[in-house]
Parts: C-alpha cells; sequence; structure tokens
C-alpha cells in the first residue's frame, strides 16, 4: 500500500509531450520510489487498484509495473503482490532530491486535545469570554505611551498581581521588583543562561527530567551532571559527588518531573546548604505547584530560601493555557542587575495587553476561580482514567499513583515505550515515553513506561482512550484474510532458486 500523501492522480491523456499513458504511469512510480514517497519494500496496489487509481486500463499499469521490475525497482511475490526492492537500486543514491511533501493541514485544537497528552490542560474548560474581554479592554485603552514601548522585565500592574498571588498560594516572599515577566518557561531558562552563565559552566539536571529543558541548557553550552532522584527527590549528596562546584542546580521540588514525588525537607535544606556553600543558583521549576489532589499544594522551595540562592520560576501555561506562552521569574537581589540588563536587550516580555489582562485575571479573582474549578474537574479526569486502567487489567502495564499533576505514569512490562507510543500515535493517541526522560542508557536503570495526562481528557472518553491504548501496547496479530498469512515464500534451499509455498492450515 502507498504511503499517504504518496497517492498517484489520474494519468492525463491530453499532454502530448508527457509521452506514453504507460511512460507517464511508470515515471510516477520511479519517482515516488526514488523519493521514497514510495518506502523500500511498501507494497503496491494490485494491477486492478492502481488502474481504477491512476484512471488507465490494467494493460497499462501491467506494463508499468513489467519495466519497473525490469530494472530493479520492484519485484514481484506472488499472490502477495509487488513490493519496491529491498535494498533499493544504486540509482536511487544518485536521484535528485524530491521537494519535501507539505504537511497536512489539521485542526490545531484537535491535534493539542489528543488523549493522554502531557502538558496540556483543560482548555476545553477555560473561561475563554472572560480572557478575551479583558484581553480587549486592555487592547482598547492603549494609549499613544504604550506604543513607544515597555518596561522589558515586564508591566508593573502583572509583577504585583503575581507577588501578591505567590505570597498567598506558593508561600514566597518578593516584591513586585524581584518579578521579571518572560516568554513562557523557555523563555526564562533562555534569560537565565545568556545573564548568569557562561559556556562549560557546569549544572545539577535531575535524572530523569524534563527532556526539552535539558535540551535548552545544553544548546546554551552549559555540561549537565545527570543527578538521579529518588523517593525524596533529588540525591543532593549524589549530586555534590558529580559535580561539587556546579554553578547550578535544576529542580522540580514540589512535584518532580517526570515521577511526581515531592522534594523532602531534608534534601531541601541539604540543597539550599550545598548552593549556599558552592555559590549556586537553584532554579526551581514550580511547573504545575497549584495542582496537588492529596493535600494543598506544597510550599515552593523559595519560601526557605534566606540566603539569596533559589530563583524561582513560573509559569501560567499549565493553570492557564499553552499557548499563552507567559510566564516569569522571581530573582534575588544579587540576580537582578544581571538579569535585567540582558532583559533590557532581548525584550522577553509578551505583549503589553496580553500581560495587562493577565493582571486582572489574577487581580479580580478569576484566576483563583478557574484554578479551583479545575482541582475539581482533574479530580473527576484523573478517577475517570484510573477506572478505565484498572478495568484494562493488562499484565503489560502498572499504574502508580500519584499525589499532584496532570498526568499518570503507567510502568510497562514485555515492551519498550518508544515503540509504544509510536504505534499510539498511529491510532490518534499521544502518551509520553518514560524513557525519554532519561539521559542514561538503560543498562544503567532507565525505565520503560508511558505518562498519560489526564487534564485535557473528557471523564467521558477514558475507557474509549483506553482501548485503543491496548491496542498499542499489545497490537494484533495480522487478520487470518491478510495475503502474508494465506501465502507465504519461503527459498528452500537458502540460495534465492527454487521455492516452496506453504499455505496456512487455517484455511481451507
Amino acid at each position: 500500500m502507498t504511503r499517504r500523501g504518496a497517492r498517484l492522480s489520474p494519468v492525463r491523456r491530453r499532454q502530448r509531450s508527457a509521452g506514453t499513458l504507460q511512460a507517464q504511469l511508470y515515471d510516477r512510480i520511479r519517482q515516488a520510489i526514488l523519493s521514497g514517497a514510495l518506502a523500500s519494500g511498501a507494497r503496491l496496489p494490485s494491477a486492478r487498484a492502481m488502474a481504477l487509481e491512476a484512471g488507465v486500463s490494467r494493460g497499462t499499469v501491467d506494463a508499468a509495473y513489467a519495466r519497473l521490475s525490469v530494472e530493479g525497482f520492484l519485484v514481484a511475490r506472488g499472490a502477495a503482490g509487488t513490493f519496491v526492492t529491498t535494498p533499493l537500486p544504486i540509482a536511487a543514491a544518485f536521484a535528485p532530491a524530491a521537494p519535501p511533501e507539505p504537511p497536512r493541514k489539521e485542526p490545531r485544537a484537535r491535534a493539542a486535545l489528543r488523549p493522554f497528552q502531557i502538558g496540556v490542560p483543560a482548555v476545553d474548560a477555560f473561561p475563554v469570554a472572560t480572557w478575551s474581554r479583558l484581553l480587549g479592554r486592555h487592547a482598547r485603552r492603549a494609549r499613544a505611551g504604550d506604543l513607544a514601548g515597555s518596561d522589558p522585565c515586564g508591566d508593573r500592574a502583572l509583577r504585583e498581581a503575581i507577588a501578591a498571588h505567590l505570597a498567598v498560594s506558593r508561600g514566597v516572599v518578593a516584591r513586585a521588583e524581584q518579578v521579571m515577566i518572560t516568554g513562557g518557561y523557555h523563555g526564562a531558562l533562555g534569560l537565565l543562561a545568556r545573564a548568569l552563565a557562561r559556556p562549560g559552566d557546569g549544572a545539577w539536571f535531575e535524572e530523569p527530567g524534563y527532556h526539552r529543558a535539558r535540551a535548552a541548557l545544553e544548546l546554551a553550552g552549559l555540561r549537565l551532571a545527570a543527578v538521579p532522584v529518588d523517593a525524596e527527590g533529588l540525591d543532593v549528596a549524589r549530586g555534590a559527588a558529580l559535580a561539587p562546584r556546579a554553578r547550578f542546580a535544576f529542580v522540580t521540588p514540589s512535584h518532580q518531573m517526570p515521577l511526581g514525588m515531592a522534594l523532602s525537607l531534608p534534601r531541601r535544606l541539604a540543597l539550599l546548604a550545598w548552593a549556599r556553600g558552592a555559590d549556586a543558583w537553584v532554579i526551581e521549576d514550580d511547573y504545575d505547584g497549584e495542582f496537588q489532589r492529596a493535600s494543598a499544594p506544597l510550599p515552593a522551595l523559595k519560601s526557605l530560601d534566606d540566603q539569596g540562592r533559589v530563583i524561582y520560576a513560573g509559569t501560567f501555561s499549565k493553570s492557564m493555557f499553552p499557548a499563552l506562552r507567559l510566564g516569569f521569574l522571581v530573582v534575588p537581589d544579587g540576580a537582578r542587575d544581571a538579569l535585567a540588563r540582558v532583559a533590557s536587550l532581548l525584550h522577553p516580555a509578551p505583549l503589553l495587553a496580553v500581560q495587562r489582562a493577565a493582571a486582572d485575571f489574577l487581580g479580580e479573582g478569576h484566576f483563583a476561580r478557574h484554578v479551583r474549578r479545575m482541582r475539581a474537574l482533574y479530580a473527576e479526569r484523573h478517577g475517570a482514567l484510573s477506572r478505565a486502567l484498572e478495568e484494562l487489567s493488562s499484565p503489560q502495564l502498572q499504574v502508580e499513583e500519584g499525589t499532584g499533576g496532570l498526568h499518570l505514569i503507567a510502568r510497562l512490562t514485555g515492551a519498550r515505550d518508544g515503540e509504544v507510543v509510536e504505534r499510539a500515535s498511529q491510532l490518534g493517541l499521544a502518551p509520553g515515553a518514560l524513557s525519554s526522560f532519561y539521559r542514561s542508557d538503560p543498562a544503567e536503570g532507565r525505565l520503560d513506561g508511558l505518562l498519560l495526562g489526564f487534564a485535557a481528557l473528557p471523564a467521558s472518553r477514558a475507557q474509549k482512550a483506553v482501548h485503543r491504548l491496548a491496542q498499542a501496547i499489545a497490537p494484533s496479530p495480522p487478520p487470518r484474510h491478510h495475503p502474508l498469512a494465506r501465502t507465504i515464500s519461503v527459498d528452500v534451499n537458502g540460495s534465492g532458486g527454487r521455492s516452496a509455498r506453504l499455505r496456512n492450515p487455517n484455511r481451507a
């Protein structure tokens, strides 16, 4: 079968310069093979099906197939069908590159709401009307002075609103001058790397840890030490042994990404003591600290920092919506000038109207009400997914219970998570592979498992999504009517000569 996107359009009969119909069909199939649209080993449609697809006679298809077989592009395998040769002829290596295939157009919202996708909150439950009203209010109120520029560290109103919110919800006491607005968490990482780091600086990074942040930091030239985590979170003693003079420690203490445990109080105190002695910065990524199911949200690590060593990084991607691209840093006085200087050059803060709308969303109580509703909704969706997974009773899947966050972890037995994720993607699902969060090799303790996001999965769809996931974990064997299940060609003497056919004993 041709790969999706490689369908041949009907051959045009009126183009005299294009040659005969047979030549046109031959050339199209040959170019599809050389460009990779028809991959090595791909099965072509039958002559009858190809004739209907290309709008020519079956004799024309037979002649084109025969010519391509003689030239080594195709191989006929009797009743099994006609296949692209494996490996391809040497001519393929010298063929000119085909223009890239244009991406298929799909609604963005549909792609963002695939079942089990991690990092996506319940955007279907976000108060869009309220947000649009606030955004429109500030777009209409723009003054001439606003058009000239804005504070590169962020609008004062939003910084004050964030400082007030953090004092109540996360135990972080900070002045508005210590809050800096960024373009999401990755914008914060870029600002930190440019202002405080030098290429070659050492940094602790959790193992496993958020792979996109790891890649961004390595791109900035930092040397990352993979510090393992256990039931108490980051192993501070191990980090001190691996990189005692590291410049940074990047941690997710309230809800470790991806495993979900919280950094224990003794480890928190040990981390702060190490940072003080090493003159290092601790970057606290509080990516979804608002969402704890078993208890009230844990206080931030920053709330224990009395020496100004912790830089707190937050984002509204999980609590509001990812496309907002709105984040912030709470910086100690010792780092503020360096960060402000880089911000004045890069201007990382989003549009002024967006910042002021976010300030009103916080200040008028809409944010607190939204988070309260989301906690109840996520409890419902978490429960629905947990029940569906329990009913599945798959021996290959062991679900781990967590205390917070927006995803579940399911350990895999007898299957590689990368392969399962690939098959799940073909079924319209989007789980994450736990192994992708590890930097180490499998032999060094990497675990296979699935990250199953539930925030964007309505409870009514959980059972159906789990059934499809089961198909990805243990795919069904080929149907009995499949051509390869009816007839198998076997090379009897191993020399590529005479062959025998074994008929499927299940068929009459």
